[in-house]
C-alpha cells in the first residue's frame, strides 16, 4: 500500500485547502483500499451524493464511509445528517466507518482505522442543534459520531503510525467479531456497551460487581430499559454462547477469550 495521498494535478485544480484534502484522500482510498470484509482486492467509490454512503466492495456488497483529518481522532467526530444516520442503524443499512488521520505536512497516511457497521448505534452518534436561520443550510441537523464510546474491539487498525499491518491481520480482526453482523441493532448497541464498560475496567478477568459500576451510564444510553443489572448479564451470556468470552466460576468472575 502506497501511503502517499499527494497528487500535483489536485493542488493545481483545486485552490480550497478542504476540497484538496477531500479529492486526495477519497482517490488514494480508491486506488489503495482493499475489503476487509472478503478477499477482494479492491472496492468502488459510490457515484456522487448517494447519502451516507461513500465506497462499496463489488464483490460482497459491504458499504464504507470515508472520514479523513489531520488530527488523531479522539471524542466526538462530525458527521453528516442526523436522521439518514439513525435510519441506517435501524434498518441496518448503516456503512462500515474508515477514520484516515494523515500528515498535514507530507500528505501522507498515518493512521487508518476501521469501525465496523456492526459496532454503531444510536449511543455512538449525537444529534447536533438545527444550524440558524441566517446559516446557508438553515435547519439543518447533522451529527457527531461519538468516537470515545466505541468499544476497543470496534476499532481495527488497518495502518498505524505509517506501518501497515497485514490484510490477513485486518481480515482476522474482522472475522473475530462478525457474529455481530446478524444481531438485531438494539443488541448491537447493547454489545458495543457492554464491551466499551468491560474497556474501562482494564483487564482480561473482571466480575459482575465491577460491572455494575457502570449502570448509570447504561442506563443514560438505554432510559427505557429498566432492568439493566438483567440485561448486563443476558450481554454477557450471548457473548459467551459466541465463545468471545468464558465464565470463570458460578460468583460472577469473566475473561476474555483472547
Amino acid at each position: 500500500m502506497d501511503l502517499s495521498l499527494y497528487s500535483e494535478d489536485v493542488f493545481s485544480r483545486y485552490k480550497s485547502a478542504s476540497q484538496r484534502i477531500r479529492v486526495l484522500s477519497e482517490r488514494w482510498f480508491d486506488d489503495q483500499m482493499y475489503c476487509p470484509a472478503c478477499s477482494s482486492k479492491t472496492i468502488t467509490r459510490h457515484p456522487n451524493n448517494k447519502p451516507v454512503l461513500d465506497f462499496f466492495c463489488p464483490d460482497c456488497g459491504e458499504q464504507f464511509q470515508l472520514k479523513s483529518q489531520s488530527k488523531a481522532f479522539t471524542g466526538k467526530v462530525t458527521d453528516g445528517a442526523y436522521k439518514p444516520m439513525v435510519e441506517a442503524f435501524r434498518t441496518n443499512t448503516a456503512p462500515n466507518f474508515f477514520f484516515l488521520h494523515y500528515s498535514k505536512e507530507n500528505y501522507s497516511a498515518l493512521n487508518l482505522l476501521l469501525v465496523p457497521r456492526f459496532f454503531l448505534s444510536e449511543s455512538t452518534i449525537e444529534k447536533r442543534n438545527a444550524l440558524s436561520a441566517d446559516a446557508r443550510r438553515s435547519g439543518f441537523v447533522g451529527c457527531n459520531i461519538l468516537f470515545k464510546n466505541i468499544a476497543q474491539e470496534g476499532r481495527i487498525q488497518v495502518i498505524e503510525k505509517s506501518t501497515e499491518l497485514s490484510h490477513e491481520a485486518v481480515r482476522e480482526s474482522w472475522r473475530k467479531i462478525s457474529f455481530l453482523k446478524k444481531s438485531k441493532p438494539e443488541s448491537k448497541g447493547w454489545i458495543n456497551d457492554i464491551l466499551w464498560c468491560i474497556n474501562q475496567i482494564g483487564r482480561t478477568e473482571f466480575s459482575l460487581k465491577e460491572l455494575s459500576v457502570f449502570e448509570g451510564h447504561l442506563k443514560e444510553l438505554h432510559p427505557d430499559n429498566n432492568n439493566i443489572e438483567a440485561k448486563i448479564r443476558q450481554q454477557l451470556q450471548f457473548l459467551r454462547n459466541k465463545g468471545y468470552l468464558n465464565f470463570v466460576d458460578n460468583k460472577g468472575n469473566y475473561n476474555l477469550a483472547r
